[in-house]
């Protein structure tokens, strides 16, 4: 019987982390389900699905902690494999407007009144074309309710600031 594990990782950057998290894993007998890294101020972060038999889950998890010798860190969580819930839809929530600080925890505030799950979040900063004042921007896939109206969100989000522009597509 497989179990699942969500893994953590950070360290500084440098080439070879990914192949040792799986040559870890695959010594294990795991397999890498998907998974979300990146470069960021010097360091690599990442999040992965992995499966594996549940009679190898401790060894492993034991073997990931161990590459803190090599400065790797490794979080291991157990999760439980979810079936797609009929009862809801997923969107994508496109967003751009002037930068600042709080914009973050008052778009995610919003999200969190209106009962909107964040399945996956990217968020970046960057120049506008013509004038070069600080952009952020928004990239988000979210899961709602299938009764969710998702004009009201968008309603919601620009009310938020007057310069925010607010896309929502259906996936």
């Amino acid at each position: 019987m497989s179990t699942f594990l969500v893994l953590t990782v950070i360290a500084d950057d440098k080439p070879g982390i990914v192949e040792q998290l799986s040559g870890v894993i695959a010594e294990h007998g795991g397999n890498w389900l998907e998974s979300r890294m990146s470069h960021m101020a010097g360091k690599f972060a990442g999040i992965l699905r992995v499966s594996v038999d549940a009679s190898n889950s401790q060894p492993l998890s034991d073997a990931l902690a161990a590459l803190s010798a090599n400065g790797l860190q490794v979080a291991v969580e157990h999760s439980s494999e979810a079936g797609d819930d009929v009862s809801s839809k997923d969107l994508t929530l496109s967003l751009v407007g002037n930068d600042r600080p709080g914009i973050v925890r008052e778009v995610s505030q919003t999200l969190a009144k209106m009962g909107v799950n964040v399945l996956e979040l990217t968020t970046n900063c960057d120049s506008a074309e013509m004038s070069a004042v600080p952009l952020f921007r928004t990239l988000a896939q979210l899961r709602v309710p299938q009764t969710f109206d998702a004009d009201q969100l968008a309603d919601a989000l620009e009310a938020i600031s007057n310069d925010l522009m607010v896309e929502i597509t259906l996936d």
